[in-house]
């Protein structure tokens, strides 16, 4: 098997609950925690997980918009805020929009690769509900080309854009079938949120989750094509994970148990300045998707489970077909048919996904890959799935933008 150049591994992954609208003590009128509460909470905890705070050789902070969102720039040095023993040692930022945190991932791993750091601790981060919901959009629009896209685009930007996609997809395949696999998607989502305590929709207790999956979407109020259930929600949360070598494990004290190996990554680009040609399709996602699987000689039909990045719900079914996981219109059978459930043949977004656990933008990458950490070591608790000796690899997708930039990830639990 093809892997890279020497092995790569995650340990001490922790995120924080989600918060934001669908939480009890979620409280919009009352001051909340802002970003350095989430990192230091994260970064604690992951630090809790080894021997000592002082073997670690580099962090990443991965966030999007805390310029805007908290008027706060310069990410790398909250690292050292998180422990004394940081302080001095090498930082960096990332963002990539929805996908700094996974981008986080990938400054981690090149890190090992390049033999300038054994143990990176990785952080992604996101204050969202520090502004109103009509000025977040604004914010958000700057994920896409805000010079020529903003302007004649949505008042809800990218819930505009997904809407046009799904659109897109109607057209071309039906719109029964599609709209029905969305509402699945969603009752997916809420069924394992209520088994993850951190997230969103934990205490979702709406009892027909697929009635209100199947709410016709209304123009006048949002978008043409989806509604609100369709969408990931405003998020405030931190996710943390350090990445070692080999003897960057023996150095934090880390045994194997405790430890998933990252077996590959593809990274891949658009122009932010272009619109898609097919909106039906992901094109990003599919290059990152490819490069990942041929680095490890996997095909996809090796892939136990799945981290999909379902900002909206037609983002699912279109990533599913672009990666070839089904074929082209053929996404909502494959929903229909149970393959993503917990117990099904591959579970997808166990602990929720971005519409259950909640999409603090940020943060979503790194929380992805804590999750198939947790999975692949038997630490995800009520949404532990059954991990296939013959599949042993979670594959989680981390997108920013209108799939512009994609990270995709494998990883791979650690023979005994």
């Amino acid at each position: 098997m093809a892997t890279l150049k020497k092995p790569v591994y995650v340990t001490a992954g922790y995120y924080t609950v989600s918060l934001g609208t669908g939480r009890k003590e979620f409280r919009p009128k009352d001051k909340r925690p802002g970003v350095e509460h989430y990192i230091k909470e994260v970064g604690e905890a992951s630090l809790a997980q080894i021997n000592d705070p002082a073997n670690i050789d580099e962090g990443v902070l991965g966030s999007f918009m805390m310029s805007r969102y908290n008027r706060q720039g310069n990410r790398p040095g909250f690292i050292p805020m998180i422990h004394p023993a940081l302080v001095n040692k090498p930082c960096t930022g990332t963002e990539g929009a929805c996908c700094s945190g996974g981008l986080a991932l990938t400054v981690a791993v090149k890190s090992i690769l390049a033999e300038v750091a054994d143990t990176v601790l990785t952080v992604g981060v996101e204050v969202q509900n520090s502004v109103k919901a009509v000025y977040g959009a604004d914010i958000l629009a700057g994920a896409g080309h805000y010079a020529s896209q903003r302007k004649e685009g949505h008042a809800h930007f990218f819930p505009g854009q997904f809407s046009d996609r799904a659109g897109a997809y109607f057209a071309k395949y039906g719109g029964n079938a599609a709209r029905e696999a969305m509402a699945l998607w969603y009752v997916n989502a809420v069924e394992n949120a209520r088994r993850n305590p951190k997230a969103q929709e934990y205490h979702n207790s709406l009892e027909d989750l697929y009635a209100i999956g199947m709410t016709p979407p209304n123009a006048k109020a949002f978008c043409e094509n989806i509604n609100y259930y369709d969408c990931s929600k405003v998020s405030d949360a931190g996710a943390s994970l350090v990445f070692a070598s080999g003897d960057g494990l023996e150095k934090l004290g880390v045994d194997m148990k405790d430890a998933a190996q990252v077996i590959s990554y593809g990274q891949a680009e658009s122009d932010i300045t272009k619109l898609p040609d097919d909106l039906t399709l992901e094109w990003t996602t599919k290059a990152a998707v490819e490069q990942a699987l041929k680095d490890a000689d996997l095909s996809i039909d090796d892939i136990g489970f799945f981290e999909f990045h379902d900002c909206f719900s037609i983002g699912a079914l279109l990533a599913m077909e672009s990666i070839g996981l089904a074929e082209r219109g053929k996404a909502p059978e494959y929903i229909k048919s149970g393959k993503i459930k917990l117990n099904g043949k591959t579970p997808i977004n166990t602990g929720g996904g971005l519409i259950g656990y909640g999409h603090p933008v940020g943060a979503s990458g790194v929380r992805q890959a804590v999750d198939i950490w947790s999975q692949l070591t038997g630490k995800s608790g009520d949404f532990q799935i059954e991990i296939d000796p013959k599949r042993p690899y979670g594959l989680s997708i981390s997108m920013g933008g209108n799939d512009i930039t994609v990270v995709s990830m494998i990883f791979k639990k650690v023979d005994a």
